[in-house]
């Protein structure tokens, strides 16, 4: 059995992004230290962690320093080089391992995984030739999304195609790059899933979260989602088996589709993706849970018990994207958010972004309520006071 790590030890983050910021958050007051690396030293979790080494995330010398100052690795995203996971992991641990990066990362290898445990996901296929475009089984795809096999994130590297046509001129556009094509699905929800997996083994999983998108990117979450019950419970299996059989230690997000119900089907899981780190979905957890997906994550990476994800009440958030800046504004004073911040019952999180881009994330607005409605009229409330001004 793997020894916790325990509070007063130091955690380092690969990335400093707003995930790296909350997760430095959410780990000092329960007494750790943070280090993140990252090339920016502007990056959002620079004002708040212990230290930032300022390095690419290929360089050796970045690297060494940052398994040297650490006790275990974490992340933020996806994407950093196998050759970094390889060095530091012959230095430290590092949680989750490259084994469960490279599968999540490369849609190829991830739905191959996905379909090989028994999990139903849309009908796909590889594309990575002309002739990959001629099959049958490409053909019985249509209606279809043509997705790039790496790299791709709010709805970057992707495009929906009806035709044969669309998907060579799509597949072109994405410069004959490896690329997947999947089915539409006919689905009445987007929801994810967050289950933690600690070094000994202990799972816990939070309610699905009920997630609206706005241009592929994530606009409005519910929490707790507003499924059957009994759909639910298939959701939190469903996650919980592939953290399992992946051997996820960290958090992973399980994105998935609840199917539309009908007279001989009832709903039924496929599903998207998977992600093995915190989730944009799951920011409402903050104020909604006694357990944030911030602090489960550090309780699983350091080996702790894994603590309680019981809603306090409903709850909703709002993501707050650079379209709201003024381009004239410094991001640190715009919008003026003075507003949206009063609204009662309204939390605002800005993420320390030095620049901002339309579509890019900023910050979210949370809020709890009586029922959904009340939790969701209250972050719109609030947006819609930036919104306007």
């Amino acid at each position: 059995m793997p020894e916790p790590i325990l509070p007063g030890a130091t955690i380092g983050i690969l990335g400093g992004g707003q995930l790296a910021r909350m997760l430095a958050l959410a780990a000092q007051p329960m007494g750790y230290h943070v280090v993140v690396l990252d090339p920016d030293p502007q990056c959002p979790a620079a004002a708040v962690c212990d230290r930032v080494i300022v390095s690419a995330f290929d360089d050796n010398d970045g690297l060494a320093q940052l398994a040297h100052a650490v006790d275990v690795v974490t992340l933020e995203f996806e994407n950093v080089p196998s050759a970094a996971l390889d060095a530091l992991e012959a230095l430290v641990p590092v949680r989750p391992g490259r084994h469960v990066l490279e599968i999540a990362r490369d849609r190829v290898l991830e739905k191959t995984f996905l379909n090989s445990i028994g999990v139903e996901t849309a009908p796909w296929a590889t594309i990575e030739t002309d002739a990959d475009l001629a099959t049958d089984a490409v053909a019985h795809k249509f209606p279809a999304v043509i997705k790039t096999s790496t790299l791709g994130y709010d709805g970057k590297g992707q495009a929906r195609v009806t035709n044969i046509d669309e998907a060579h001129e799509a597949w072109q556009q994405m410069g004959r790059n490896p690329c997947v094509i999947e089915s539409l699905v006919d689905f009445s929800m987007e929801i994810s899933v967050i289950v933690a997996r600690s070094a000994s083994g202990e799972q816990r999983s939070f309610a699905p979260f009920e997630n609206q998108h706005r241009n592929s990117i994530l606009d409005i979450t519910l929490w707790p989602a507003r499924i059957d019950p009994t759909v639910a419970v298939s959701a939190v299996n469903t996650a919980l088996e592939i953290s399992r059989q992946i051997n996820a230690i960290g958090l992973l997000t399980v994105e998935m589709f609840v199917t539309r119900a009908t007279e001989t089907q009832p709903s039924r899981i496929v599903v998207n993706e998977i992600a093995p780190r915190p989730h944009n979905s799951g920011h409402v957890t903050i104020e909604a849970s006694p357990t944030s997906q911030f602090a489960q994550a550090i309780r699983a990476v350091c080996d702790l018990p894994l603590g309680d994800v019981t809603p306090h009440s409903p709850g909703a958030m709002a993501n707050l994207l650079g379209d709201l800046w003024p381009r004239d504004a410094r991001p640190s004073a715009a919008p003026p958010h003075s507003l949206a911040a009063l609204q009662s019952g309204a939390t605002m999180h800005l993420y320390g972004k030095s620049e901002a881009r339309p579509g890019r994330k900023m910050g979210h607005i949370t809020a709890l309520g009586a029922t959904h409605d009340n939790a969701l009229g209250s972050v719109l409330a609030a947006r819609g006071a930036i919104e306007t001004l």
